[in-house]
């Protein structure tokens, strides 16, 4: 037989997504699984050519097949994820968790396939570009952390753990996408402080059994102006118990299942923790680096938290004699408040600044110059629901991605914020898609939905995400491509956009007045960076808590391991604000489901994310150079570099604590001026 070569193989083009066989939001569960089956067959055709090869192995014959595979996987994969998380329709939603066991089935029998990591160990390495011998050397890593090399009863077991912690953790998830709780407002002074289209926007209901009542959601448009504005402590506390016991009792015992298939599959793998396990592969290489590193956060930042603790508390006292503590209920309500006084800004008072279409435009031509791309809306474009805009990306001409914004709440839907890449993209073969699944307020007829400050920092945060997965969307290899660096450095991009949404001139661009288009005044954003610089040593703190609850339940043995405990004796250990009895935060945590262990990565990307963006000019923050120079080093690479190289690209050196340091220490220093 001659050596059979993958690349006679057609390239890979999916130019059609799921929903579009059913017209958009008429998509079959019969529709769904043949278009699934279609990726899951030309998967398993990918592999049998890789097997087929015989002669010796390249990287042109054998990693091309096995990544041909990984290409199928991952848009299925992706895909069906979106639309468990998106799609109108519960019957779908349904399908598309049955479809996501079995498309992880296929992935699990991949990754302890021995006769593929064989046939990828035998690819000599002399000769590789750099770029396939990182691609090649990772893969086999991966592999090997994945169990391949164990014996046949090993890898059974495995593939059998692998399997239930799907099913647990779709499960968990779901459970916290549809088990959005309500609050029902009886007396109408309760929502005292909050503003008025936020009072305009909820009326009383007119019918059902809560008739004459006002009725709240714990979604997020809901959710953030109670506690930051009601000034009834009994609504603020019902709304946060409600929010925390979404998907409670529920996924306590299902997040004790699948902590107990994690620590089996670690110490089968000969790891003693999942933690140890999930770092092996990753920038921090290590549990215990990621113990120092938490370590050497909290002791920097707990002076700091105490004090501005002390100085909210000493506030409050002024407003409230008698107050002994402020509690957790109370934290954003009472920091408004200070920041109201102490810096002279309301944060009502930006609000109407920020009306969500022109947000959504200023983010838009934001990076439109940041990274010079064009966006151009799709017009009538087949999406999975009406209020779904779809959007094609251009480079000197150049279609070179796509992606699509799926911004408001809605029953059934995912409450979070994240992006969501689609489409791997193939250099020469196909685009990249990716998504922007979020939950900001919806612009109705009178009423704009006027954002939070944090809203539009969230936007900017995903959408850094966004142009992570198309920018770095053009690779040789799919495995490669997006947002596919360690999975602690994926929150660099995100990060580091967030701190574009302090520059004056820039948010003048933008951020015009609902009602009188008026520039937002460079004043009101000295006093906002000011205001909002205040409180960073508790949010570190905060971050530390979640990031220790996540190493904990994936160190402490499953059968020791008491949710509810764990969860109040470090919220003590590391906030000062009080706790309050019935918070089940880790049953809507779904971090955990994700991340894992590793939750630390928004702390370490913080780090790494100030330091890169210390190196644009202040004065300057779209100057081309230093932007293009970011472009190409950090996000054209996509995962085809170590996560620690791209850093090293763009700083000529490793990261640096220093401006972080100085970020968390910028908040006194606000202190003082105000």
């Amino acid at each position: 037989m001659t050596n059979q070569s993958a690349s006679q193989t057609p390239p890979l083009n999916p130019a059609y997504r799921p929903w579009t066989r059913g017209g958009g939001a008429k998509l079959t569960p019969e529709q769904f699984a043949a278009w699934v089956d279609e990726r899951l067959a030309a998967h398993q055709a990918a592999i049998d050519r890789l097997l087929a090869v015989t002669g010796e192995r390249t990287a042109e014959n054998s990693l091309l097949a096995y990544d041909q595979a990984i290409a199928e996987l991952a848009t299925a994969g992706s895909q069906v994820g979106l639309l468990n998380s998106v799609y109108p329709d519960k019957a779908i939603r349904d399908k598309a968790q049955d479809l996501a066991q079995k498309i992880s089935q296929a992935a699990v029998q991949l990754a302890l396939n021995r006769q593929v990591y064989d046939a990828l160990a035998a690819i000599p390495s002399a000769g590789l570009d750099a770029t396939t011998s990182y691609y090649l050397d990772r893969t086999l890593l991966q592999y090997r952390l994945s169990g391949v090399d164990r014996d046949d009863a090993t890898r059974q077991r495995l593939q059998q753990l692998q399997e239930q912690a799907t099913i647990a953790s779709l499960t968990f998830s779901r459970n916290v996408q549809e088990g959005g709780n309500n609050v029902a407002v009886d007396d109408p002074a309760e929502l005292d402080g909050l503003p008025p289209d936020f009072l305009a926007a909820h009326p009383p209901a007119q019918e059902g059994e809560h008739a004459g009542k006002i009725l709240l959601t714990t979604d997020f448009p809901d959710y953030m102006p109670v506690m930051t504005f009601a000034k009834s402590h009994d609504l603020r506390r019902r709304m946060m118990l409600a929010y925390n016991t979404r998907a409670y009792p529920q996924n306590r015992d299902i997040l004790l299942n699948l902590l107990k298939i994690r620590q089996q599959v670690a110490q089968l793998l000969g790891f003693e923790t999942w933690a140890d396990l999930a770092t092996a592969d990753q920038m921090m290489e290590s549990a215990a680096n990621m113990q120092s590193f938490l370590n050497e956060l909290a002791e920097a930042t707990r002076e700091g938290a105490e004090r501005e603790y002390a100085m909210i508390l000493e506030f409050a006292r002024q407003q409230q004699p008698g107050l002994e503590k402020i509690d957790a209920a109370s934290r954003g309500y009472w920091l408004e408040l200070y920041r109201r006084s102490a810096f002279n800004f309301d944060s009502q008072a930006v609000r109407p600044y920020f009306p969500y279409e022109r947000v959504q435009k200023g983010i838009l031509a934001t990076a439109e110059k940041l990274f010079r791309v064009t966006f151009r809306q799709v017009e009538q474009p087949e999406v999975w629901h009406p209020a779904v805009t779809c959007w094609e990306v251009f480079e000197q001409g150049e279609k070179i991605g796509v992606f699509y914004l799926d911004m408001h709440p809605r029953e059934g839907k995912d409450k979070w914020f994240s992006a969501h890449p689609l489409i791997p993209g193939i250099q020469g073969r196909q685009l990249p898609e990716a998504a922007l699944i979020c939950n900001f307020p919806e612009p109705k007829e009178g009423n704009p939905a006027l954002l939070q400050y944090s809203d539009v920092v969230t936007y900017f945060h995903e959408f850094g995400h966004l142009m992570h997965a198309i920018l770095g969307g053009r690779q040789r290899w799919a495995g490669q491509s997006g947002i596919a660096t360690e999975g602690d450095f994926v929150e660099v991009p995100s990060q580091l956009l967030e701190e574009f949404f302090r520059d004056p001139e820039l948010l003048a661009t933008f951020a015009h007045h609902y009602q009188t288009g008026e520039p937002i005044p460079s004043e009101l954003v000295e006093r906002m960076n000011r205001a909002g610089a205040f409180g960073r040593a508790d949010w570190v703190r905060t971050q530390i808590y979640y990031t220790t609850y996540s190493l904990e339940t994936h160190r402490i043995p499953p059968d020791q391991l008491d949710p509810d405990q764990l969860l109040q004796d470090l919220y003590q250990r590391f906030l000062p604000y009080q706790w309050i009895d019935g918070n089940k935060m880790y049953s809507s945590f779904t971090h955990l489901v994700g991340y894992t262990s590793n939750y630390y990565t928004y702390l370490y990307d913080k780090v790494i994310a100030l330091d890169f963006f210390r190196q644009f000019p202040p004065n300057d923050l779209l100057q081309a150079e230093t932007a293009q120079k970011y472009r190409s080093a950090v996000l054209e690479p996509g995962g085809s570099l170590p996560g620690k190289a791209i850093v090293e690209a763009f700083l000529g050196r490793s990261q640096s604590m220093a401006a972080f340091t100085e970020w968390v220490g910028e908040e006194f220093e606000a202190a003082n001026a105000g």
